[in-house]
């Protein structure tokens, strides 16, 4: 039930970008696309590198957000980090602080109790904080999760998920992002944080540091519950 209510409310979003509505003198479209490589020798060779690559569809009352990004790390020719993100969320808004949402994400980690985990979530957001400066989202919903563990069984949960999206803009050339997400189902609960900060170069050139934690409840025996990623790559905005 759950994952056929997330599906009619994306197709919404598409039926209702459709309609036809003024738009403004700027462009609906924004994007960025990152790129990150580190490789180091001595004692132990290594190499760490990151893509990342979102999409912003804006319109007077609806928005489509699309995100990819991959990571994987290399020491002395072994591979000890491997993983991958893409995502889609619309968003109507119902006036100018809430709005509807709904969201389709996926995701593996080799190197994770999870090889593969993939929500479908609807529900409810609004603008706490929308100033110059500061700007502070939280979201609420409901939805599916459908997981495969290393182990190779499988959990389909009904789940219960909360966000919250935080943005300092430090200076015309800087800023501060924080996001939190949180996804509860019965057989586990998986809380991701993200942390950016960017700095502009040269253009639309950005230096961007970022650190990532995901964290799952419920892993097997031997198994971490926490992974982090740490980042530093070239951002191209357009």
């Amino acid at each position: 039930m759950f994952k056929k209510l997330a599906i009619v409310a994306i197709s919404l979003a598409f039926a209702g970008s459709a309609v036809a509505q003024e738009e403004s003198d700027e462009s609906p479209i924004e994007g960025k696309a990152s790129l990150g490589y580190l490789s180091t020798s001595g004692n132990t060779d290594s190499t760490n590198a990151n893509a990342a690559f979102g999409l912003l569809w804006k319109q007077t009352l609806w928005s489509h957000e699309f995100g990819l990004s991959a990571v994987k790390a290399d020491a002395s020719g072994i591979t000890t980090a491997e993983a991958y993100f893409a995502g889609y969320v619309a968003r109507r808004d119902l006036s100018e602080k809430s709005y509807l949402f709904g969201a389709l994400e996926w995701q593996s980690d080799k190197f994770s109790a999870y090889d593969n985990q993939l929500s479908e979530t609807v529900g409810y957001g609004r603008h706490l904080i929308d100033s110059e400066k500061h700007q502070l989202d939280a979201e609420i919903g409901f939805g599916a999760r459908q997981a495969e563990l290393r182990s190779g069984a499988s959990q389909d949960d009904s789940i219960g998920r909360g966000a919250l999206n935080y943005v300092w803009n430090i200076s015309e050339s800087s800023e501060f992002a924080q996001s939190l997400v949180i996804e509860s189902g019965s057989s586990n609960t998986s809380t991701e944080t993200i942390s950016e900060l960017r700095a502009d170069i040269i253009g639309n050139i950005a230096l961007v540091l970022s650190y990532r934690i995901r964290n799952n409840s419920d892993v097997p025996v031997g198994l971490s519950k926490t992974d982090r990623f740490t980042a530093i790559s070239l951002e191209y905005a357009f």
